[in-house]
């Protein structure tokens, strides 16, 4: 079995950057975010990318930071709030925005794992979602066509991987990273913890090693909040 741990992230990626890339990242809002892959990016220097993602972080954050270097062209997403360079490169013509409705966009992904080119929604029927998309009739209901999404890379982050690449990833924090792994030809995972393979329970295993092709100790973290609410300390 060919070794699947990197020394770092800029390893990890050589060989798999060039320009024009269509990658598949998880993260949703600072959570499960593949921080020290996005970064390794942005240090390539790599152009013209298109993110397929829940969203771009907030602002110099994740993808956010490759937003601030101009490196990205075009996000498929659901969601721009929070990060105001998304906001104004969008709304400046500066990037082209594919707004995709969040189930979608994890169904989308799923199904390009699947190898399933396309499947039929309702969701965005009558919106603007659905403007340039075929529409079926099915049992007297209107359904969109939407496409698979097949990425030439997958950036994920987890919490612990053996060595053979299967992943365990912490409540939330797995978001849409499955749904993103496995629709990448190539996926590189950050995990905080390597363990021997055969020391995880396979009954607790999110994403089988066999969609993992590379992986890289990230750790350690910081622990980022998008907001923090706080109340005047009462008094005695």
């Amino acid at each position: 079995m060919a070794r699947k741990l990197y020394p770092d992230a800029a390893a990890a990626l050589d060989g798999v950057l060039r320009d024009g890339l269509l990658i598949a990242c998880g993260g949703f809002g600072l959570c499960g975010v593949p921080e020290r892959l996005l970064d390794a990016v942005r240090a390539s220097g790599v152009t013209n990318l298109t993110f397929a993602s829940n969203n771009a972080g907030i602002d110099n954050e994740g993808i956010g930071r490759l937003l601030r270097t101009r490196q990205v062209k075009k996000m498929i997403s659901s969601y721009v709030g929070e990060n105001k360079e998304f906001e104004r490169q969008y709304l400046s013509g500066e990037l082209e925005v594919e707004f995709c409705p969040q189930g979608t966009l994890a169904e989308r992904m799923r199904a390009g794992g699947a190898g399933i080119p396309g499947f039929y929604t309702k969701t965005g029927v009558g919106t603007l979602v659905a403007e340039g998309k075929e529409v079926k009739n099915f049992d007297g209901q209107d359904y969109i066509l939407e496409r698979g999404i097949f990425a030439d890379l997958a950036l994920v982050k987890a919490w612990r991987a053996d060595e053979a690449g299967n992943v365990v990833f912490r409540k939330t924090a797995r978001n849409f990273n499955v749904p993103a792994a496995q629709c990448g030809k190539v996926c590189v995972v950050e995990v905080e913890e390597i363990v021997p393979t055969g020391s995880l329970d396979p009954d607790a295993i999110h994403l089988p090693g066999v969609y993992v092709q590379r992986l890289i100790v990230g750790a350690p973290y910081d622990k980022k909040i998008e907001f923090r609410t706080t109340r005047e300390r009462e008094t005695v």
